[in-house]
């Protein structure tokens, strides 16, 4: 069963897709079997990894509001054991739309089940927020990596969690 790992801060800049995407191309050049699913709607860690966010069409938003598939959103990258589930501005809605949904902080949860055994680690690059997909993702995860910088303001914003 691989290891989910949420990478959050509610601020900005810290380095959360830096970290997200260099952890999992680490773990892939290791041959881990290794699913990077970006669900920051700015969409840095689909377009750092060469994927073009503004064409794709089977994103996290699709798995999350339109019950796609998980399966059906995982995009091959150009390195062997790393694959990715891109993300879309769309996204940016996301919370609004599943405001009436059952069970809402469980959404990604549940998708990631039917997957979790094909990965070894499956790394989720957060939004700067504390919103409905960031709740989802520490939903979903076995474990949390806070980046932050050694700034007094950065370190204020830690203690929100």
């Amino acid at each position: 069963m691989g290891k989910v790992i949420a990478v959050t801060n509610q601020k900005g800049g810290v380095g959360k897709t830096t970290t997200a995407v260099n952890l999992a191309a680490s773990l892939a050049a290791i041959e881990q079997r290794t699913l990077l699913i970006d669900i920051d709607p700015q969409a840095n860690a689909t377009n750092g990894l060469g994927i073009d966010s503004r064409t794709s069409d089977k994103t996290i938003y699709e798995v999350m509001i339109d019950n796609l598939s998980i399966k059906d959103a995982v995009v091959a990258t150009d390195m062997p054991f790393l694959e990715l589930i891109p993300s879309h501005i769309n996204l940016v809605g996301a919370e609004i739309e599943m405001v009436d949904v059952t069970n809402r902080e469980m959404v990604l949860k549940n998708a990631i089940a039917e997957i979790r055994d094909t990965y070894n680690f499956i790394i989720i690059d957060c939004p700067p927020s504390l919103g409905l997909l960031t709740l989802n993702t520490l939903t979903a995860a076995d474990s949390v990596l806070i980046p932050v910088q050694c700034e007094y303001y950065a370190l204020e914003g830690l203690v929100s969690y």
